[in-house]
């Protein structure tokens, strides 16, 4: 009996991912030099990019716990969005190539509330990344770019502190935050709505901690110089290119890119900030969509149930095995990602930074992550690849309160013991804000969300 195509793509994923960790190695052509793992050097055999994959290398998909119902998790976010605790809340979860659920709650605005359905388009801010990683990797496997390739063979005036150091900064490192710079470079005059080409131009200043490729520090206007190198690779810019090769072909059809992209959609949920009058619904700041790769999409539930069938393996057609295992291949650690939230505290033994991913151990499991923030939007994304699971939870405040939805549903799927995570109203600096009072040149703390904030009610961030 023939097996079914989804099935197979999902064997595929799995087996892609196993042979990809066994050997270090980076996918994409057979030409592709390997990239660099965590400093070691990588093992030059390739792995083949479609056709026969090891059978035997395949595990089967482990069952989620008992305890792991969908329609719990439903009522636990119409609960969140009761009594406007969130003004409004979007959740998708997909199984086995399955869309579980796919469904919004709460209201788009407070001051002309409409429900949120499944087509409501949130501001992802920098689940935006893990966009750009993608994109990517498919023109890596049309043989456009190279994961070698060099920033400055696309942008040749682009300047480091350090005049040797930007000869050096590759695909790769800016898709894994590893251009050498401290964390959040100039993130504080992006704020201030200075203009992209003047911050890149200001990186020439920004102070260094290591040579580029060799050590992690977490960016949004380094990370988008990719969003140059793929305009001057296709000759299409880059939204366009987003829309030609990820968001048409998954049919993810709310999506879209940009603040002129969110403000055509008919359907888009605002952004709210908290004042002593409750949730003030606000006109979305534009300073995060001039760097688009790192901040830049728009989607709804239905889009993000695409994007995590896609992520899971069961879009072949779009997302080859091998590339996935590229994408989610961790390539430099990130011991900060330890500290912050207690789930992170008690949940995760190590965690390290792909292509546009977050990979964590969460208590023995691996998982596949990334978090967003922007002024008035919240969002978190993960998936557990041996449980073939995926989650995404976007809503429009500046609550931490849903995050907790995260770690009791990832407990549930693994058969952990549940804790009271959702109970729980913490600060997660390492997800969301860090103290925006310092320079951002100096040393902050990562920030997943493309934007550093502090505790202010209506105030812009």
């Amino acid at each position: 009996m023939k097996e079914p195509s989804s099935r197979r793509s999902r064997r595929m994923w799995q087996a892609g991912l196993i042979l990809s960790c066994l050997m270090t190695q980076a996918l994409g052509s057979a030409a592709q030099t390997p990239l660099r793992w965590e400093g070691r050097a990588a093992s030059q055999a390739p792995v083949p990019r479609t056709g026969y994959i090891d059978r035997a290398a395949v595990q089967n998909v482990r069952p989620l716990g008992s305890d792991f119902n969908v329609a719990q998790f439903e009522a636990m976010a119409q609960q969140l969005v009761a009594n406007q605790r969130v003004p409004g809340l979007a959740m998708a979860i997909v199984h086995n190539g399955q869309v579980l659920s796919a469904r919004g709650y709460g209201i788009t605005d407070t001051r002309a509330p409409l429900p949120v359905d499944a087509h409501t388009v949130f501001r992802l801010a920098s689940l935006s990344k893990a966009f750009a990683g993608t994109l990517t990797g498919l023109l890596v496997n049309d043989g456009t770019l190279r994961w070698d390739t060099r920033l400055t063979q696309y942008d040749p005036n682009f300047r480091l502190v350090d005049p040797s150091a930007a000869q050096k900064i590759t695909v790769a490192d800016l898709l894994s935050h590893r251009v050498g710079l401290r964390h959040n470079a100039y993130d504080r005059d992006l704020e201030a709505n200075v203009d992209y080409a003047t911050l890149t131009q200001k990186l020439a200043y920004a102070p260094m901690e290591c040579a580029p490729g060799t050590c992690y520090g977490y960016q949004n206007i380094a990370f988008s110089l990719i969003g140059d190198v793929i305009q001057g690779a296709t000759g299409v810019p880059y939204g366009q290119a987003v829309q030609n090769r990820i968001l048409r072909p998954l049919g993810m059809n709310d999506a879209s890119v940009g603040l002129e992209g969110i403000l055509a959609s008919p359907n888009w949920a605002r952004p709210h900030v908290r004042t002593r009058g409750g949730w003030l619904s606000l006109t979305p700041k534009p300073s995060y969509y001039h760097v688009a790769p790192a901040a830049g999409v728009n989607a709804s539930a239905s889009d993000m149930a695409q994007w995590l069938l896609a992520h899971t393996g069961h879009r072949a057609d779009v997302l080859s095995a091998p590339l996935l295992a590229t994408l989610h291949q961790p390539l430099v650690a990130t011991p900060s990602e330890l500290r912050g939230s207690s789930w992170r505290r008690e949940r995760l033994s190590s965690a390290s930074y792909a292509l546009g991913w977050r990979v964590y151990n969460y208590a023995g499991n691996n998982l596949v992550f990334h978090g967003g923030a922007v002024q008035g939007y919240r969002g978190v994304v993960a998936m557990l690849p041996d449980r073939d699971l995926g989650i995404a939870i976007l809503w429009n405040s500046e609550s931490s309160l849903p995050t907790g939805m995260l770690p009791t549903m990832l407990d549930r799927a693994i058969g952990l013991s549940e804790r009271p995570w959702l109970d729980i109203e913490f600060e997660d600096p390492t997800l969301f804000a860090g103290n925006s009072g310092k320079p951002s040149t100096r040393g902050e703390e990562p920030d997943d969300a493309g934007t550093t904030t502090t505790k202010t009610t209506a105030a812009p961030k």
